[in-house]
């Protein structure tokens, strides 16, 4: 059976001057002028073309009609504006980045495990910091989702996670629930959660989908390969980028099949899951080729252990700047959400970053 994909292979900060030559991905501030058009066939590359933006639905009209279907359709996603994201009493607009802040309600997450577990008052405090530094949203987590993670019950989940969104929803903070329980979203909910962020793709409980359709809440679909005892497993790919790419498309089918609107639904490529160092470093140079599936996407790889096998092995503390960088890179690639814990460090890059792009500071004609 045969697949077919559009990548982004170019990219630039501006449309070109002439009407044709480059698109505008996800409805962000980044553009793309030349795309490559693959065919996949038994896990296998058999055929990769080239084209110009203005190209491209002339060599999609040469495909079998159901490889051209999906082409028009991918074709369609890569430009497809998204809708704000309701939050409580807050819209996130997402034409452009916006950053996620990471408050670990935990005693063994890899970067902060402990710094804020059974210390409300520490976790109120680093919360509402990330806010005043410009955290768009707070996503609260109970459990560690590290190699090696020993797993949690999912009463003490609740009990770590419930008491602190009571108060950041009180705050009105924009709040998402990182968990993959159907328990413990269901009470996050109840307490005030807006988003739900479950790394299981909703793989992991049956229940979790039925609640989140019923809730209208926008969920966020992680890539992670392994099963319920461990999400590192069974990384084993015939190419990561395109098979990443498949099965968030398959689980995007899922939740919409469930019950769940299409425009509440955000895809994660899940870098550090159950990826080797190369395997995370094809897919965030592959980054822009994800909009194609038509949904926002998350990106997070803050301190993740990619950036230590970079840089001579740095402990997780001291990986700030690496982090920066690949939150850059996500810009760059239009992704619509970058979840960090270096809140204040990633928004003063994301300023620069806006401003670069902005066409009352820069005159983009003469880039031509």
């Amino acid at each position: 059976m045969q697949s077919v994909y559009i990548r982004p292979i170019a990219l630039c900060d501006s449309p070109q001057a002439e009407e044709g030559e480059a698109i505008r991905l996800g409805g962000g501030l980044v553009y793309a002028s030349r795309f490559a058009l693959i065919v996949r066939e038994g896990g296998k590359v058999v055929s990769r073309q080239r084209f110009g933006a203005g190209e491209i639905q002339a060599a999609i009209a040469t495909l079998p009609d159901a490889l051209a279907a999906d082409a028009l359709e991918q074709w369609d996603n890569l430009r497809r504006t998204h809708a704000p994201l309701v939050c409580g009493q807050r819209t996130l607009r997402i034409d452009q980045p916006v950053v996620m802040g990471i408050l670990n309600v935990t005693p063994d997450s890899f970067s902060d495990g402990g710094q804020f577990l059974d210390k409300p008052d520490a976790a109120l405090d680093h919360a509402h910091a990330m806010l005043a530094a410009g955290a768009a949203l707070i996503d609260v987590g109970g459990e560690s989702t590290r190699p090696g993670a020993a797993a949690v019950w999912e009463g003490d989940e609740v009990k770590r996670v419930v008491p602190v969104i009571e108060q950041l929803a009180a705050a009105g903070a924009a709040i998402s629930i990182d968990s993959r329980r159907s328990t413990v979203i269901e009470a996050a909910l109840a307490a005030g959660a807006h988003i739900v962020n479950d790394v299981s793709a909703m793989r992991h409980d049956a229940r979790t989908a039925e609640i989140v359709a019923r809730s209208g809440m926008p969920v966020v679909l992680m890539h992670a390969p392994g099963t319920d005892g461990d999400l590192h497993a069974d990384g084993d790919y015939a190419d990561v980028v395109l098979d990443v790419f498949d099965a968030l498309r398959e689980r995007r089918d899922a939740a919409v099949a469930a019950g769940i609107a299409r425009e509440k639904v955000l895809l994660d490529p899940g870098i550090g899951f159950g990826k080797s160092l190369a395997e995370n470093l094809a897919l965030i140079n592959a980054l822009p080729m994800f909009h194609a599936l038509g949904q926002p996407i998350l990106f997070g790889a803050s301190r993740k252990r990619m950036i230590g096998a970079l840089s001579n092995e740095v402990p997780a503390h001291q990986r700030m700047p690496g982090s920066v960088m690949l939150a850059l890179k996500a810009m760059d690639a239009g992704c619509q959400m970058v979840r960090v814990h270096d809140v204040a460090e990633t928004v003063q890059a994301l300023h620069v970053w806006r401003g670069l792009r902005d066409a009352a500071l820069t005159d983009f004609a003469q880039a031509v």
